[in-house]
């Protein structure tokens, strides 16, 4: 993929709507939305449930497509990589965290993480028995989801999500399904690791523990974004 141009942002989104067909009407999903996000930015993405965080989330990542309206990422416009250009974007460049983990449960935590760099065409075992040992999991590598807590089955995600060293991070509901004191673990590790590598990370999320660990606050209002100054301007 192309280098990025100096001073673009590294998302753009422009005046995207995206509308599901519903018994024959036209539900609008995203209302004409605009933001742009920087390299390096780690952002807290609010909303109630429905409020188009999570269809937002798919377009950037190609795996949805917008009704109308233009998204580009690195500087590329979406549309115009085709299907297998969108692939390679998620492989490459993209790093996903889910709250309830989705980790393969047939699959080590080695394996997970490895898997990730295979699909990117980065295969090095040393590199994902390093990223485990960087999340504090050295030692449980050949362990099973189902042997892990919580917390470490979101540990291997996130070295499931920074092995490949991604452009972006798209954390949907990072610590929803964890305590408030394993959940604040997770977010400090997250967003130390993607600031200490310039990586931009977008967390969607419906409850305040995110706020103080990003330096930018967006709140998703029936479709549109809007930027807040404060964790305190959310309880308005």
């Amino acid at each position: 993929m192309r280098r990025m141009p100096v001073n673009e942002p590294m998302i753009r989104i422009s005046d995207v709507w995206k509308e599901y067909n519903h018994d024959g009407t036209d539900m609008p999903a995203l209302r004409g939305t605009h933001v742009e996000i920087w390299t390096g930015d780690i952002v807290a993405l609010f909303g109630k449930s429905g409020s188009g965080k999570s269809t937002l989330f798919n377009l950037i990542a190609g795996l949805d497509r917008p009704t109308r309206g233009r998204i580009e990422v690195g500087g590329q416009d979406l549309e115009s990589l085709g299907e297998k250009g969108r692939t390679t974007l998620r492989r490459v460049r993209l790093g996903f965290i889910f709250q309830f983990f989705n980790l393969l449960p047939t699959l080590t935590a080695f394996e997970n993480v490895f898997l990730s760099l295979e699909l990117a065409d980065k295969a090095d075992p040393k590199v994902a028995r390093a990223t485990l040992g960087e999340v504090g999991l050295e030692g449980k590598e050949h362990r099973y989801p189902h042997e892990l807590s919580g917390g470490e089955q979101q540990r291997v995600a996130i070295a499931r999500a920074i092995v490949k060293r991604p452009s972006i991070i798209l954390a949907d509901e990072p610590t929803g399904n964890l305590d408030t004191a394993t959940g604040n673990q997770i977010l400090d590790l997250l967003t130390t690791r993607c600031r200490d590598a310039g990586t931009t990370l977008i967390m969607a999320t419906h409850t305040p523990l995110t706020c103080g660990y990003a330096n930018r606050i967006l709140r998703m209002v029936d479709g549109i974004i809007v930027e807040e100054t404060s964790c305190g301007e959310l309880a308005h």
